[in-house]
């Protein structure tokens, strides 16, 4: 294992993961150390889709996009972690504890994720996951992952 950690750009983030526009989270990974942890962030622009709906007046990401966002980042850790036991499976929410919501996301944020691992038995993950605005904390929660 590299001791550097490891950065990636939008077309290596399309090649690991399956999501497109307007479902992919995730514009770079900043930090990659396998098995351990992962840092990186979406840029959020009032030409998002779901800004259309919510809300027109006062447009604020959904917190649900926010979480979806930090299992992204996530999936991206498990497969680059294991990339023979993962290949071409799919990375699944298995579940979603802690969730708090500290702050709203708007247009123009820049939406920083830090996850980390906290536990993996076999095709299980459990991470903490972490997102900021600004350096202020905006979201946090623990995942739980499986793949198959």
């Amino acid at each position: 294992m590299s001791t550097t950690p490891q950065q990636l750009d939008i077309l290596e983030i399309l090649k690991i993961l399956p999501h497109r526009y307007p479902f992919l989270m995730v514009d770079r990974i900043l930090e990659l150390e396998a098995g351990e942890r992962i840092t990186g962030y979406k840029n959020v622009t009032m030409n998002e889709n779901f800004f259309q709906g919510h809300f027109p007046s006062q447009p604020v990401m959904p917190g649900v996009l926010i979480l979806e966002g930090m299992a992204q980042v996530g999936a991206i850790l498990a497969y680059q972690t294991d990339p023979e036991a993962v290949a071409d499976k799919l990375v699944y929410f298995a579940g979603i504890d802690g969730v708090k919501f500290r702050q709203k996301v708007v247009p123009g944020d820049q939406l920083h994720y830090e996850i980390s691992v906290t536990k993996r038995k076999s095709r299980f993950w459990k991470m903490a996951g972490k997102a900021f605005v600004d350096g202020k904390l905006a979201a946090e929660a623990e995942l739980m992952a499986t793949f198959g």
